[in-house]
């Protein structure tokens, strides 16, 4: 236990190093974009008086050291300034948006670990039969599209070929939303004691979920079947079939366990990397989250909003990997043992 703890202490440190530097790199490369932030936020008829005002009360005229201690400052208090295009708070943006955002990859990511890691244990025990070359042909088609062409497929056969899912927002017009407690809808649908919500923001999610999911969910079932096709070869699977377990305990026990390390991996990095391209699935689904929020930001080059979103999407980078680690520590013991020889 104290090793397990020690070693989850240790990337937690380094965690922490991550965070700073990303948001230090992120920090210079929003100051040195092309273009004025407080020029563009007053526009071209602004007198050269009003922005240098303006840029007086953003820090602009700062040096870039004293600038990054103030932001550190009031990160830490969850401050991030004023948005240059809403005129709000950026942390109020962000509270807005983020819960959006991430119910939608914790959608995506539970669809990726269920129907990938499933698809990859099915193809590993009954590899080169009917249902792995069928799940490696589906596989293929997956990773050879990107998930906004997905997103696109999905939108014209579910909701326009067959009618059955929509294809924008997150409630059905109608439907009065539950109170906001964590701003992820069908979790305040179920904190309200509302099953009619709950399931139509639950059929909201699913064509955005999917679409979001398919590639990832794709790579995840490749890495699944080669894992469990390595555990089978293995000495104490040939044991255990000697002793007479059955197939189902072998490959619910034994053969995924050793197999779910790498899996887990790969699967915290895509859930992850849903952060990068949960935009383009927000923009086609009508979906108000951050991701499309830090897109308006870039092309509107809101220095404060991109900072922010920049640096919470590494604290979600990081913080998805700690939870990754610490799974892995618990499924295998070695490799804590080994962190700290």
């Amino acid at each position: 236990m104290r090793s397990a703890l020690g070693f989850l202490a240790r990337r937690l440190a380094l965690a922490v190093l991550v965070v700073l530097g990303v948001s230090l790199l992120i920090f210079i490369l929003a100051r040195i974009m092309p273009g004025d932030p407080a020029r563009l936020a007053l526009g071209p008829a602004a007198t050269p008086d009003q922005v240098a005002e303006l840029r007086q009360q953003m820090g602009l005229d700062q040096p870039l050291f004293a600038q990054y201690a103030t932001f550190l400052k009031n990160a830490l208090h969850f401050d991030f300034g004023v948005s240059l295009y809403t005129d709000r708070p950026v942390a109020a943006d962000i509270a807005d948006t983020f819960p959006a955002t991430l119910e939608l990859i914790l959608i995506a990511g539970l669809t990726m670990g269920i129907i990938g890691i499933g698809l990859g244990i099915a193809s590993a025990r009954f590899r080169d039969g009917g249902i792995d070359n069928g799940s490696r042909l589906f596989a293929l088609l997956c990773v050879a599209m990107p998930n906004f062409v997905w997103a696109l497929l999905l939108m014209l056969l579910a909701s326009y070929w067959l009618g059955v899912l929509p294809i924008a927002g997150r409630l059905s017009d109608g439907i009065t939303p539950p109170p906001d407690v964590t701003g992820m809808m069908t979790v305040d649908a179920l904190i309200a004691g509302r099953p009619d919500v709950f399931w139509d923001a639950l059929w909201h999610l699913v064509l955005p979920g999917l679409a979001l999911a398919l590639p990832g969910l794709a790579q995840l079932a490749r890495l699944a079947r080669t894992s469990m096709v390595d555990s089978y070869a293995r000495p104490f699977v040939e044991f255990a079939r000697a002793y007479g377990i059955s197939e189902w305990l072998i490959a619910s026990k034994y053969a995924l366990r050793p197999a779910s390390i790498p899996v887990l991996t790969i699967l915290g990095m895509q859930v992850v990397a849903l952060l990068g391209s949960a935009f383009l699935i927000e923009s086609v689904f009508m979906w108000p989250g951050m991701a499309r929020y830090g897109v308006q930001a870039i092309l509107r080059k809101d220095l404060n909003a991109i900072i922010a979103v920049a640096t919470l999407t590494s604290v979600c980078f990081v913080s998805f990997n700690m939870l990754v680690d610490a799974a892995v520590v618990l499924i295998d013991p070695r490799i804590r043992h080994q962190g700290s020889a």
